[in-house]
């Protein structure tokens, strides 16, 4: 994925006559650069071989934040929390405005629904990375999981508006996490349509939606009353899918 090839071509030379094929380069061929510790545990966490990218990552320099991160998040990823806490501490440590580490510091505690905690890395994180629309999810996830839905709408609005993507982020690689473990998903959909029909993206408006209704969302009349939802109201798919009875996944 990352490897080097060398390529050894010929160089042509312009005469009067045309082109001199085969011409030898004078200058010895450039030796493959070598791949680094870092790339090479990129590369196990691609492939989730979590494991053997932790290992890897510490055969790097003990000093590095950046290698502490990923140790913390291979770690996260094998459901090693202790571990992957001693990671993201350890990054935070060598560089305290490390915005990414903060933000994963955030997550352990949301994994052990402390979210008062959680909340309080978020917006340490934010501090030091004030337009990054995964902490701003993050930050509306906690809000949303302490039942503070206005908070976490907000704040959905705020990550929206900085990336239209950052609710469909799926990759476990890189030095963020993102949470998406919430125990009222139903509820959660609904706040997602209603952050997207605001934003006035209508395609992903209906997709949760559609997802929230059949998590077993029951207040089916705030799709036709709230103003958010006020542009969908001509549009069939959305009709369709409030006449329709969804089955309860």
């Amino acid at each position: 994925m990352v490897s080097s090839l060398l390529l050894v071509a010929t160089l042509c030379f312009q005469t009067n006559n045309g082109f001199l094929p085969n011409v030898p380069d004078t200058k010895p061929p450039e030796a493959p650069k070598s791949v680094s510790v870092e790339t090479r545990g990129d590369i196990f966490m691609a492939r989730k071989m979590y494991r053997e990218a932790m290992e890897m990552y510490k055969t790097g320099p003990a000093d590095s934040p950046v290698l502490a991160n990923k140790i913390g998040i291979a770690y996260h990823q094998l459901l090693d929390l202790g571990n992957a806490k001693k990671g993201y501490e350890r990054a935070v440590k060598l560089r305290p405005d490390y915005a990414e580490a903060v933000n994963n510091l955030g997550t352990i505690y949301y994994a052990h629904k402390s979210y008062r905690r959680s909340i309080a890395q978020y917006k340490r994180a934010l501090r030091f990375s004030p337009d990054s629309a995964s902490i701003l999810s993050n930050l509306g996830t906690a809000y949303f999981a302490r039942k503070n839905y206005d908070l976490a709408f907000a704040t959905y609005q705020q990550a929206l508006a900085i990336d239209p993507d950052v609710f469909e982020h799926r990759s476990s690689m890189g030095i963020l996490l993102q949470e998406r473990s919430v125990t009222e998903r139903a509820k959660f959909h609904y706040y997602l349509a209603k952050t997207y029909a605001k934003a006035g993206d209508i395609e992903h408006a209906l997709i949760y939606i559609r997802k929230s209704l059949e998590e077993g969302f029951k207040e089916r009349d705030k799709f036709k009353q709230d103003p958010e939802f006020a542009t969908l109201r001509d549009n069939l798919e959305f009709k369709q899918i409030l006449a329709a009875e969804q089955k309860v996944l």
